[in-house]
């Protein structure tokens, strides 16, 4: 038992969709969250984003859970067993929980329901940002706030976000600050058709499987400030950041899960586990060249200050 004195022991994990194979990115953040925590003596926790009923699938997890343990990254909780105390691990079996904090969240006043389509929102403003996402102007916010949101199935409940700035400390980014008004505007926490949002699950989940450190592609900025807030509504604990560079193909654009050639199917047809573990501690600088190494091996060169302060590391295989 540790005493009062002792320090508290970190907590990270890793969260990834089963709606396809792992790519490099993937692993690139899989193996550094792993590191970061064992470093530390801390504990690895693995939870598996099902939210999505269309895109998801337990085939996916299943592989998800070889590639991690065929590198030597063995979780100390969660996973599709759900061994662990804040189970279950996959987000698909959790709605109770997420029902009773969007209840706290419906109490503060500041959700409402709203009717807007994409369609609506392309038509009034066009997407600034890279990814497509477009702010919401206010258009179904009531006149004045708090509010009684009622429980209406059929439209989306969304929650107010107030005209000021959040400050995200990155451990590997440094300080930043976003206003979620200008941002992003009142986001969604409840769809149209049941299914709950990212930010809100992710709060929820972090939160009561005692994660204290996220560790992630730098695409989540504007989704720290997001869940900083929701974290506040919701009186949760604050945690730590660190935003990763995003792994890029030759052309320059972030991978996803129909770039085949660094799926984890081609990377181990092509790579063994030390040779692939070897490029990812090249990538994340830890190691001058891509030399092979097993995942214990990288645990004392781990420092996140090594880790480069770019948006995009290119690959090339």
């Amino acid at each position: 038992m540790q005493s009062e004195s002792s320090p508290v022991l970190p907590v990270g994990r890793f969260a990834p969709s089963p709606s396809g194979r792992m790519h490099l990115g993937n692993i690139f953040t899989a193996v550094l969250s792993w590191l970061s925590v064992r470093s530390r003596g801390g504990r690895w926790v693995l939870r598996i984003e099902d939210l999505d009923p269309q895109r998801s699938k337990m085939e996916y997890a299943r592989l998800i859970e070889d590639d991690l343990d065929w590198l030597g990254l063995h979780p100390d909780e969660g996973g599709i067993e759900g061994i662990g105390h804040a189970g279950p691990y996959l987000q698909s079996r959790r709605n109770g929980i997420y029902e009773r904090y969007f209840d706290r969240l419906l109490d503060t006043g500041y959700a409402y329901l709203c009717s807007c389509t994409r369609a609506d929102l392309m038509a009034v403003n066009a997407p600034h940002q890279s990814d497509g996402r477009l702010t919401y102007p206010g258009t179904c916010r009531p006149p004045s706030l708090p509010c009684a949101c009622p429980r209406r199935h059929g439209k989306a409940v969304r929650l107010f976000v107030p005209d000021e700035e959040i400050a995200v400390e990155d451990a590997v980014f440094g300080q930043t600050a976003t206003n979620l008004a200008r941002e992003c505007g009142d986001f969604v926490i409840r769809r149209a058709d049941g299914a709950w949002s990212y930010q809100l699950a992710v709060v929820v989940d972090d939160a009561l499987m005692g994660v204290t450190e996220v560790m992630r592609g730098c695409d989540l900025l504007l989704s720290a400030a997001q869940q900083i807030y929701l974290r506040r509504l919701l009186r949760l604990p604050q945690l730590s950041y660190a935003h990763l560079p995003l792994i890029c193909n030759s052309e320059g654009r972030r991978l996803s899960k129909r770039d085949s050639s660094l799926s984890m199917e081609a990377l181990r047809q092509r790579l063994s586990s030390r040779e692939l573990l070897g490029l990812v501690g090249h990538l994340a600088g830890l190691l001058p060249e891509p030399v092979p190494v097993t995942a214990e091996e990288l645990v004392p060169l781990y420092s996140v200050d090594k880790i480069p302060r770019e948006e995009k590391i290119i690959v090339s295989l």
